[in-house]
């Protein structure tokens, strides 16, 4: 059966990803409540309980969470279940050079721009506009939030969190599970487990767990 099940409903972000699908003519088969509470689901007759979501196993499933510790639990969750093959949904709107590679899981939203020979690792999360600039790396669950401006060469460790409208000059490092707060200018390194925030970006606290308290 072709499509994509939406694993996790309880994230506004989740009707950007319907509509990249959409747009990508990728049908959504079914979609997971992974939680109870609100759900954002468009068309609630797509959700499906233990049963129903039993006999899906088989098809590619995507998670619709921005926070890092938020979508590694939830993959944790969908393969406990029995979920093996994520989905990768690049939305067609975005720009994407033939040089570049991408982690299963990855989520370009769209009008995105990316750079040639850029690496984005395993459920990489990228936010509606986002900008990043060439031979760009980046370690598993990192995520980046809308209009971020990332320059060349720059490298992000597993788990790091850029908020919205953040810009990073060329060639800087930052280290996992490290949060940039939204608008901040970072001009350089930013060490593992730490929240920088400003212009220019400074340090204002250390020895975090990550994004919302949770690391991966």
């Amino acid at each position: 059966m072709f499509g994509v099940i939406i694993y996790g409903t309880g994230s506004p972000v989740l009707v950007d990803i319907e509509e990249s699908l959409f747009r990508a003519a990728v049908p959504i088969v079914g979609a997971v409540q992974n939680r109870p509470g609100e759900c954002y689901l468009t068309d609630k007759n797509l959700l499906v309980d233990e049963a129903g979501s039993a006999k899906l196993l088989d098809i590619p499933f995507i998670i619709p969470l921005f926070t890092p510790g938020h979508r590694k639990i939830a993959l944790t969750e969908a393969q406990a279940k029995g979920y093996a093959t994520p989905f990768s949904l690049i939305d067609p709107t975005s720009i994407v050079p033939k040089a570049v590679r991408f982690g299963i899981g990855t989520y370009v939203n769209a009008g995105c721009t990316l750079g040639a020979a850029s690496e984005f690792g395993a459920f990489t999360f990228i936010n509606r506009g986002g900008t990043v600039g060439h031979h760009f790396k980046c370690g598993e669950f990192t995520s980046l939030g809308p209009g971020v401006v990332i320059g060349g060469q720059v490298t992000l460790g597993r788990g790091a969190f850029v908020g919205a409208g953040a810009v990073l000059l060329p060639k800087i490092a930052v280290g996992d599970n490290a949060v940039i707060g939204a608008g901040a200018v970072v001009t350089k390194d930013v060490p593992a487990h730490c929240l920088v925030v400003g212009n220019p970006a400074r340090v204002v606290k250390e020895n975090i767990a990550g994004c919302n308290g949770l690391g991966v």
